[in-house]
């Protein structure tokens, strides 16, 4: 039995405690705790102890991409950012649209180790948006499948979106849609305004993710059913599900770390780096999905963590490929944009980062409070330490990071996952 104990560390930002971890659960929690015989002693003063993040939207490109990742490496990148948990999305080859594959997407994750991987269903056939996928058989499957999604495609016709609300309702799940209309953006590169005409790339408007939106919050009101908003990024959206909380309607929403710091002033060097779905916005929108997540209209921080191989970002802009990394410096420009601004505290961090995101998906092992007898799923994060991002020092198998270069705070100390150290002072440590 491994025994682990955590001195002086600031459980939620809150004050001082030590923190003794049993096996797979915490022990105890207080001030001056005794070390047991053979405990692991760390010193963790003048650091944040969070339970383990969870990520609602992560992309390991396993099976079939493994070119860019891999379930292996993608939850090393994980570890090193905090995460005990990542919710793999549907988008593989071939797509996880049956019991098999998110059977096998769950083996891989257990078998790497590194965290826990909950395999998301997609919503429709081979992501095509022509006929529902085998939601019943991979909600009844090992893999025990509560959301879907056909992220990086909308489920744009209604009536397909109508019967998915209404399906996962027997089994409690969610539909996570990626909000897009895609005759609204046909040949779009990036976000329709002044940088765009000015720069001459084809512009996507705001309207085509929130007119998507707005349908799909009355039909989950009109059904009873739970909705999960993906990558939210405008203001136009965050007042979208403002009123249909106020109505309501069971609707949860996320925003990305790069959406909360980045704009379209980013494409005027056309690095492609800065190619995403959806993609930049104005600072208009970032101050206004940054007010949303801060007054909880927008529930949850999710990575989107998008991992593309080299010769596929560094190409010109309008064929090079959307996405970007994200696992390991979603908490630091966390803290760089709302915790060291006074907008959310640490407690909300782990509301929004861990809590939430495990409830959403029905996950009752993660997000746990830090209380004794809960799952010792835990990160000592220190905030102080200031260093640029470096992605050739990163875990994931690809660099399309938009923070290289960037100075940002805070140092992974420890990830616990069930009581066994991942990472230790931003190593990852072989089991």
């Amino acid at each position: 039995m491994s025994i682990i104990l955590i001195r002086g560390a600031s459980p939620y930002g809150l004050g001082t405690a030590d923190v003794l971890v049993e096996d797979v659960v915490i022990a105890e929690i207080g001030p001056d705790l005794v070390a047991p015989e053979g405990a692991e002693v760390i010193d963790a003063e003048g650091c944040i102890l969070l339970p383990g993040l969870v990520d609602l939207h992560t992309h390991l490109r396993e099976p079939g991409g493994e070119e860019a990742e891999t379930v292996d490496s993608g939850t090393q990148a994980a570890a090193r950012g905090g995460f005990t948990a990542v919710h793999a999305m549907a988008n593989t080859t071939p797509v996880a649209d049956t019991a098999g594959v998110v059977e096998q997407v769950l083996a891989r994750g257990e078998e790497a180790g590194w965290c826990d991987v909950r395999p998301i269903g997609a919503v429709t056939v081979g992501l095509a948006g022509e006929r529902l996928a085998e939601l019943d058989a991979m909600a009844s499957s090992r893999a025990r499948v509560r959301v879907f999604s056909d992220d990086g495609k909308c489920v744009h016709d209604p009536v397909l979106m109508r019967r998915a609300l209404e399906y996962v309702k027997t089994f409690d799940g969610v539909i996570a849609q990626h909000a897009q209309d895609p005759r609204l953006t046909e040949g779009a590169q990036m976000h329709e305004g002044v940088v765009s005409a000015q720069i001459g790339l084809a512009g996507w408007p705001a309207v085509a993710e929130e007119s998507i939106i707005a349908r799909d919050v009355l039909l989950a009101e009109h059904v009873g059913s739970r909705l999960h908003v993906c990558h939210l990024s405008t203001a136009g959206s965050v007042e979208i599900i403002r009123w249909a909380k106020q109505r309501g309607v069971d609707v949860t929403a996320e925003v990305t770390p790069h959406h909360l710091l980045l704009t379209d002033e980013n494409a005027r060097g056309y690095d492609a780096t800065f190619k995403v779905n959806p993609p930049l916005r104005t600072d208009r929108d970032v101050e206004a999905v940054r007010a949303g997540l801060a007054d909880g209209t927008i529930d949850i921080v999710a990575t989107d963590h998008a991992p593309h191989p080299r010769d596929a970002k560094d190409r010109e802009w309008d064929v090079a490929a959307f996405g970007m990394t994200g696992l390991e410096t979603a908490l630091a420009v966390v803290q760089s944009t709302m915790v060291d601004t006074g907008a959310i505290s640490w407690r909300d961090v782990a509301r929004t980062l861990s809590e939430t995101p495990a409830h959403i998906a029905r996950d009752e092992s993660q997000g746990r409070p830090l209380a004794a007898g809960e799952p010792a799923n835990l990160l000592v994060w220190d905030p102080r330490p200031h260093a640029p991002v470096d992605p050739a020092e990163h875990a994931s198998r690809s660099s399309n990071s938009p923070f290289r270069g960037r100075d940002l705070p805070g140092r992974n100390v420890l990830t616990v996952l069930r009581g066994r150290v991942t990472v230790r002072d931003g190593e990852l440590v072989a089991r």
